[in-house]
């Protein structure tokens, strides 16, 4: 999807972008290549697109992941996800309760191989580090809770990822509510003893941990690791239907 993608460059909406697709411009290289001006562009105009599909085909080549996620807006980096997949990191925060940067208590990051935890009290300064490895964040409603929190906690580490929110991205084929409750609609069932298990009670999870129970943190980290993972499927769920709904306004 990223290399039909118009709506990057200065100028071009969704509307524009539909009609050079259905123009036959259905990619970078297609405009490069077209002879002479498309209807409705001036020939400057219509040059500075194709220098931004010579910068386009150049970034992705070098995967250039800092490129894509300035020039589209983050509704649209779920265009992008094909072509920066190796960089994917399915990210989830616990927290005490709070809502300060002191407040997470546990972050869990899924390379799509094995998840990684980071514990408060233990490791969580790891996690800056840990980051510089990833190109593509996919979180669920991360663009209002996880994210703003992390880089508070975390100023100094790197927050130029592409950045999929599955809460925003589902939301527009059709499935609302939480993540839980999203996982039930497509299918998606939990081991038992974390079936059932929401925010709430990952937050008296961490309390009865810090009063001393290892088993309460087990249970916490099987919660979040089931969180991260699941991203991975819905994730997989939303993008070729995000595509098809995308082209199909083109030909409707």
């Amino acid at each position: 999807m990223l290399e039909k993608t118009f709506v990057h460059i200065p100028g071009i909406g969704y509307t524009t972008e539909q009609r050079l697709w259905e123009r036959g411009l259905r990619s970078w290289t297609a405009a490069l290549e077209h002879v002479g001006v498309p209807g409705s562009f001036s020939a400057a105009r219509w040059g500075l697109v194709q220098d931004h599909c010579r910068q386009s085909v150049s970034s992705l080549q070098a995967c250039d992941y800092r490129y894509f996620a300035r020039a589209l807006a983050g509704r649209d980096h779920w265009r992008a996800c094909r072509h920066f997949r190796d960089g994917i990191g399915y990210l989830d925060i616990e927290t005490d309760g709070g809502y300060y940067a002191s407040s997470i208590s546990v972050i869990g990051l899924y390379d799509g191989l094995r998840v990684k935890t980071f514990i408060k009290g233990e490791n969580l300064a790891d996690f800056a580090e840990e980051l510089e490895r990833y190109s593509l964040l996919v979180t669920f409603n991360g663009t209002t809770f996880d994210l703003p929190l992390l880089k508070r906690a975390f100023p100094g580490a790197p927050w130029d990822q592409l950045h999929v929110d599955l809460r925003y991205a589902l939301a527009k084929l059709g499935y609302r509510g939480g993540l839980k409750q999203i996982e039930r609609e497509v299918g998606l069932a939990r081991d038992l003893e974390i079936r059932g298990l929401a925010g709430d009670d990952a937050i008296v999870l961490w309390q009865q941990y810090r009063r001393g129970s290892a088993e309460a943190l087990e249970l916490l980290l099987r919660y979040n690791a089931a969180d991260v993972e699941n991203l991975e499927t819905l994730l997989d769920l939303a993008l070729p239907r995000l595509q098809a709904h995308t082209e199909s306004r083109s030909t409707s």
